[in-house]
């Protein structure tokens, strides 16, 4: 685990995004600022963040059979089990995973939660994913870059606005990944309840975390040059491969994975 010396002070006085989504999964690893910003959104929120992370154990343990065996999830968030890499290692011991996060809390449950099995194992940065070059220089000394690599934005670029540059970043870090990597990535939705989705945002606003939701199209740029893996760009609960079909029901969250060409 990269942990960095001192450890960064956590910021109780603001809501954070990761804080939030604990808030929204039922956890317990959030503060009153973050209560007030999830106690003010509508219940649906509730549901996209429990979709957002089915979607995230059905992808992984899609990639994990395919023999996926490098895993580089930026906006890891709060670890709730099961993490990604005990998703991962279930089917491949010695998969290696590199999380990143930006709130300093996530740092100080990493160590202890997020705990590779003795074949594999796991790393740890602290980084924002507006700073590519950082997350990928540390990347470089724990994953192989001249093997396939999945790279994990699950839940994240609908904070990252538009004056900066969402798919500049994705761009800048799925050019660094080898042919035979994939894109894995959910994004909330501004077109497919468009009232629920000003709402959302304007509570968030009210905490200063700004959003970008995006219509169809927009997430689908994210995902240009690289070959969708069907069933293509759908809903989260509408993305599934080898399982049991999930639950149908009404989701603002879109979700796909594709491959690296």
């Amino acid at each position: 685990m990269t942990a960095g010396s001192p450890q960064p002070r956590i910021d109780t006085s603001r809501p954070h995004p990761a804080r939030v989504y604990d808030w929204l999964l039922g956890g317990k690893d959030n503060y009153p600022v973050d209560q007030q910003v999830g106690e003010r959104l509508p219940p649906e929120a509730r549901d996209a963040a429990r979709q957002n992370r089915q979607f995230m154990r059905r992808a992984a343990a899609w990639l994990a059979g395919t023999g996926m065996d490098q895993f580089l999830d930026i906006g890891t968030g709060i670890p709730t089990q099961p993490n990604l890499h005990q998703i991962v290692q279930g089917t491949v011991p010695a998969a290696r995973i590199v999380y990143t996060d930006n709130d300093p809390i996530v740092l100080r449950h990493a160590e202890a939660l997020l705990v590779s099995r003795a074949e594999g194992a796991t790393d740890y940065v602290q980084a924002d994913v507006r700073e590519p070059d950082t997350i990928l220089g540390h990347a470089r000394k724990f994953l192989d870059f001249e093997r396939p690599i999945a790279l994990s934005l699950i839940a994240l670029m609908h904070f990252i606005p538009d004056d900066q540059d969402p798919y500049g970043i994705v761009r800048s870090l799925v050019d660094a990944l080898p042919s035979g990597s994939y894109l894995v990535l959910s994004h909330a939705a501004s077109d497919l309840y468009p009232e629920l989705a000003e709402m959302v945002t304007a509570e968030y606003a009210k905490g200063g975390i700004e959003l970008g939701f995006r219509t169809r199209a927009g997430v689908g740029r994210f995902f240009d040059g690289l070959d969708l893996v069907d069933p293509g760009l759908v809903t989260a609960p509408e993305w599934y491969r080898d399982t049991a079909v999930p639950e149908a029901e009404g989701s603002g969250i879109y979700a796909g994975v594709a491959r690296v060409r």
